[in-house]
């Protein structure tokens, strides 16, 4: 019993010794310390990955009969506002855009016009933007940047921001966040 202590207390100190042994070069330590890292690296980002947000459905667009679905009068159901022809999920928000929350009358609709006057007027629950003063729209532009691409996550598009109105595709979309379809394979 002695001899085996003995013999792998030997068995460290030669390892150990190894480090200290002049064949042991820089450059195998260097080699040593760059695989260390290594695998400390991968470690680090395969815990970054798992604590990252989990995948959400792939975006879609919605006509406004569809959007209006997600109103918040339904419990089960999510809650979809959109702001310049972009949907966002604002169920976190619930506070705010529930059944009988004081801004659910924006939660189901595009409501751009009402975002950008600050208003909750009926009248103002549209995409519309004619005849927005520049700072109304300078105000829309701050609000859909700060608040709702900040907070919300992206959820689709309405046809309205993707499709002219003979239904042909609006060369001038540039999508918020890359959709996961192709405008052709939706219809």
């Amino acid at each position: 019993m002695h001899q085996q202590r003995s013999s792998s207390d030997r068995e460290a100190a030669d390892r150990v010794s190894a480090f200290r042994s002049p064949n042991y070069s820089s450059a195998m330590a260097t080699t040593h310390i760059f695989v260390l890292f290594s695998v400390l690296c991968v470690t680090l980002a395969k815990d970054v990955k798992l604590k990252s947000k989990p995948a959400t459905t792939p975006v879609r667009l919605f006509t406004e009969e569809e959007l209006k679905r997600y109103d918040g009068s339904e419990e089960a159901q999510p809650i979809y506002m959109a702001v310049k022809g972009v949907v966002f999920d604002v169920t976190s928000g619930k506070e705010f855009y529930g059944k009988d929350a004081p801004y659910n009358a924006l939660a189901g609709k595009d409501s751009t016009r009402a975002v950008a006057k600050m208003s909750l007027d009926s009248a103002d629950l549209t995409s519309d933007t004619t005849g927005l003063t520049e700072e109304q729209l300078t105000s829309l532009d701050s609000v859909f940047e700060g608040t709702y691409k900040a907070k919300y996550p992206i959820v689709g598009y309405t046809a309205s921001r993707i499709l002219n109105e003979d239904g042909s595709p609006n060369e001038d979309f540039k999508p918020e966040d890359q959709p996961h379809f192709r405008i052709k394979d939706e219809f």
